[in-house]
């Protein structure tokens, strides 16, 4: 909700994808699939309480994927703040 506010706090811009078009949005479509695995298609997201949702996260974000060399988001995450840094 705030995608205007990511230039000034993150340094980066929003990019919106047109509609019925799923090959703009590869990686988009990608963590769907895998959040699907702990949700079934007729859940409400919105409803979930934040507990719920925080237990996806942590679990996708300790899966390695093949795209960061096999390193988990949150490792690869890391990484890279400490290069920032």
């Amino acid at each position: 909700t705030s995608w205007r506010e990511l230039g000034t706090g993150m340094g980066t811009e929003a990019w919106f994808c047109d509609p019925q078009a799923p090959w703009q949005k590869g990686q988009v479509e990608n963590l769907n699939l895998r959040a699907r695995r702990y949700l079934p298609r007729d859940t409400a997201v919105s409803a979930l309480p934040n507990r719920s949702m925080r237990s996806i996260c942590d679990r996708l974000n300790v899966t390695p994927r093949k795209c960061l060399g096999y390193r988990t988001p949150a490792e690869a995450f890391r990484e890279e703040l400490a290069r920032l840094i």
